[in-house]
């Protein structure tokens, strides 16, 4: 054999070894929404996700763990199965099916390659430079933590908050022009408001600062790795890539928004990590144990609770139960509690099938719970809890929605996506009732204790989606005034509910809290569109706007948007047919 031939075939070998690494995921344990995978095409041009699950999964009686779409509209996607035979069933019932005029046709698909593993290589043979990465090859591991957590961290706080105040003016003036291309009658109307109000049809306030800019922060998530520069394990923020097959961490000691005592803690768990002899958990090639490490921090009494995360790979009970121990123990000292940590959980984390419930955080010692205190308000705070992260700063951001509100004595609140009931409980004193809605059961029996912690009797919090339960709850009011506050997650309310609150005309103002003005202008415009068949109510027209700086040294701004509903004049029709959809509601049954 030539040398030639040798070297070829080194090549070759080399190259099966990095392709079988990118799917050697799919040989470690645990379920992979990749292993049992089927490509559909020739779907039709409209179509939706929710139509297609019923097609396969009530109509078929097929059982899909995943689909994954490229993008919205494409003629074909995947669609993963927990296992060959359900998948088999899948292929035998799709290819050839006739759906909305098409014949689909269905066949195996190949599982991808590990992201992680192929982003590493990439990375290793330096394929992926571009001008970005050069840029921060310049940089020493600190800058590129704070550009990527802080990016405002070297920028003076008043212009900060000059680029927020620009960035939302930007982002308002969008949505006020599609409000201006959708509502043609109201044109004229428009341009005359937006004369008053520098080119908005509705006033925009100025940026509300943040009491406290250093330190601010309440909850913070970190991830267990390894220090690129000191090559030991560290816990702080994800900064590197995957080159070394480990997670790349970087120490976050010199973040101008944690807290001291934060840092503390992060610290004293970290030397707890390095004397383990478990090392950090590594996503490349799923070994290891030390996850992530949640710190939340009470700004009134000054308490710590952690939550400490990890794979258990192949730990046995026993050797789990002596971690717990460990951690008890280490915990305890005389540091942790100069610290002020008061309350330990631990939780574990290991790939779920689809419909298992994730595991549930074990406390461990110290207290269940840590308070905090919001506008002379209690609040308990639980690991899952939602809080905002800026305790002072949360404080202006409630006063400013109960003060937009124009609340009264005998208003009733809606208090849409309650969370703990933060929000709920701060106007409880301003009005006759407040109704809370909230779809994770722990959280509304925080809310529950929290009203039971403060003496508040006018709170009345229910679990379920806001699409599912909310024409119930609101039928539950009979108040003249009737005010729905709405503070959803990222990614805005569900369209059933934005239908709902535009159809029960006893809401006549609505405020809406988003803390990703950009993800929430569609729910705003379809608050201020134009009456339709679907949208039968009259429209919400926006009146007000503040952003309030929650998040300092960052580019994130929260938003408050005032609504009024718009006057109208309803046929003797639409009143019989709204008051039959009214009694339908009312004989639905909701979880309290």
């Amino acid at each position: 054999m030539t040398e030639n031939t040798v070297t070829m075939q080194e090549n070759i070998n080399k190259e099966d070894d990095k392709i079988s690494e990118e799917y050697a995921y799919l040989d470690r344990g645990g379920f992979s929404s990749e292993k049992f995978k089927i490509e559909l095409r020739g779907l039709p041009k409209f179509y939706g996700i929710a139509e297609l699950k019923k097609l396969m999964n009530q109509k078929l009686n097929l059982n899909t763990s995943k689909i994954k779409r490229p993008k919205n509209g494409s003629h074909w996607l995947y669609a993963c199965f927990q296992n060959d035979d359900e998948r088999t069933k899948a292929i035998t019932a799709l290819n050839g099916y006739s759906w909305k005029g098409k014949t689909l046709i269905a066949e195996v698909a190949k599982p991808a390659p590990d992201p992680l593993v192929r982003k590493r290589k990439q990375d290793e043979e330096g394929t992926v430079q571009g001008k970005k990465k050069k840029e921060e090859n310049t940089k020493s591991q600190e800058e590129r933590l704070k550009d990527a957590t802080t990016p405002y961290w070297n920028v003076p706080y008043e212009e900060q908050l000059r680029l927020k105040e620009k960035e939302i003016r930007h982002l308002l003036m969008k949505f006020d022009n599609e409000i201006w291309k959708i509502n043609k009658t109201k044109r004229q109307e428009l341009e005359a408001k937006r004369k008053l109000h520098d080119g908005l049809s509705f006033e925009l306030m100025g940026i509300k600062k943040s009491p406290i800019t250093e330190g601010y922060r309440n909850k913070c998530e970190f991830t267990v790795g390894v220090d690129e520069e000191t090559n030991l394990p560290t816990v702080g923020f994800r900064l590197g890539g995957y080159v070394t097959g480990v997670v790349g961490v970087a120490p976050i000691q010199s973040l101008n928004h944690i807290s001291e005592e934060t840092k503390k803690a992060v610290l004293l768990f970290e030397d707890f990590v390095r004397k383990s002899e478990l090392a950090p958990f590594s996503p490349a090639d799923y070994t290891g144990y030390w996850r992530y490490l949640t710190v939340r921090h009470s700004m009134s009494t000054g308490d710590i609770m952690l939550i400490v995360f990890m794979h258990p790979q192949d730990l046995s009970e026993e050797q789990l139960e002596n971690i717990k121990k460990q951690l008890i123990d280490h915990f305890s000292t005389q540091e942790a509690n100069a610290c002020g940590i008061k309350s330990l959980y631990f939780q574990l984390i290991t790939k779920k099938r689809i419909g298992e419930d994730a595991s549930k955080a074990m406390h461990l010692m110290g207290s269940t719970h840590i308070t905090d205190t919001l506008l002379g308000r209690q609040f308990r705070i639980s690991p899952e809890a939602f809080f905002q992260v800026n305790t002072a700063a949360a404080e202006i951001l409630y006063q400013s929605a109960i003060d937009m509100s124009e609340i009264k004595e005998k208003s009733t609140v809606i208090d849409i996506c309650c969370g703990t009931g933060t929000i709920g409980l701060c106007f409880a004193k301003h009005c006759n009732k407040v109704l809370g809605l909230e779809v994770i059961p722990e959280a509304v029996k925080d809310a529950q204790a929290n009203a039971k912690l403060n003496s508040i009797e006018n709170c009345d919090f229910f679990t379920g989606k806001a699409e599912d339960i909310l024409h119930s709850v609101l039928a539950r009011t009979t108040a003249d005034d009737t005010i729905a506050i709405v503070d959803p997650p990222r990614a805005g309310l569900h369209m059933r509910a934005i239908t709902q609150l535009r159809n029960t005309r006893k809401v006549k103002r609505l405020v809406y809290i988003t803390c990703s003005p950009a993800s929430a202008v569609k729910n705003l415009i379809d608050l201020a569109r134009q009456s339709s068949k679907t949208l039968r109510g009259a429209p919400f027209v926006p009146v007000r706007a503040v952003p309030v700086d929650m998040f300092p040294h960052t580019k994130h701004v929260e938003l408050v948007i005032l609504f009024e509903r718009e006057q109208e004049e309803t046929t003797v029709e639409e009143d019989v047919i709204h008051k039959i959809e009214t009694n339908e509601e009312d004989n639905k049954t909701i979880t309290e």
